[in-house]
């Protein structure tokens, strides 16, 4: 991993990104209608995680993107949860992108394909020195959770990115400031949480994001509680201001107008 490329997405080991890459497994998709309007709100997050198409047609300079390389459909039936390659490291730098993602449904049927995905992609970066964001959700209809795991397989999933050789994680928010720990001491590498529950308040999410903060979290990689906000804009500001300036929820909410 680039030296420079690490601190401008993950500024002091930590990072805001956005990934918008939801419109091509599900669409129409609430706040994805327009990109133009989209991107331009959200600019200064440090990072937006988005397909190719995406890089290529909106990347400049002062937008940071993390190019997602994982793609599956609503209309895939069975293999729904299957998430194939559509690009190579190199591909993803030459559009624009200074990161990659990959995502691995840790329990689902075709797990062992994706990991052996991921390990495709992070012996392509580690060649070129490209950050890789692991995408893991622990939720597949195979999960078997160690006995005792308070984290639901979280650990574990953090602890699949990091030793595959992802740079930084995502991983979903276990629900309490001591079982999240468990997670994040689980890995020496950035982790940063999904977006949490549909239909939480922003409060709920800013207070979610806080306690993940208190218990070693990296940040955020949090797509609909961001781009399907009345506030976008207003979002990325306060998710900035709490993970990097270490604000509470309440002084975010009122110097954003959320």
């Amino acid at each position: 991993m680039l030296m420079s490329d690490a601190e401008t997405l993950l500024p002091g080991g930590k990072g805001v990104w956005i990934p918008i890459d939801h419109g091509v497994s599900d669409f129409p998709v609430n706040g994805l209608e327009n990109l133009d309007q989209l991107i331009e709100s959200i600019s200064h997050a440090d990072a937006i995680v988005a397909q190719k198409g995406v890089v290529s047609h909106y990347s400049k300079p002062g937008i940071n993107f993390v190019c997602h390389l994982s793609v599956s459909t609503r209309h895939a039936g069975l293999r729904s949860s299957d998430k194939v390659l559509v690009g190579t490291v190199a591909e993803a730098i030459s559009r624009g992108a200074i990161g990659v993602s990959v995502q691995v449904n840790m329990g689902s049927k075709n797990e062992p394909d994706m990991i052996e995905r991921l390990g495709e992609i992070t012996q392509e970066a580690h060649s070129s020195g490209t950050q890789v964001l692991g995408m893991i959700y622990p939720r597949g209809e195979n999960m078997n959770v160690m006995e005792g795991d308070d984290t639901n397989g979280a650990a574990h999933a953090a602890r699949l990115a990091f030793e595959l050789g992802c740079s930084v994680v995502k991983t979903k928010w276990t629900g309490s400031i001591e079982s999240f720990r468990k997670v994040t001491s689980a890995v020496p590498i950035p982790v940063l949480i999904a977006g949490g529950p549909a239909g939480s308040t922003t409060e709920d999410i800013l207070r979610i994001v806080h306690d993940s903060i208190q218990a070693g979290g990296g940040g955020v990689c949090m797509g609909r509680q961001v781009f399907s906000h009345a506030n976008p804009s207003g979002m990325v500001s306060a998710l900035k201001s709490i993970i990097h300036d270490g604000a509470t929820v309440e002084e975010s909410m009122q110097k954003y107008g959320l």
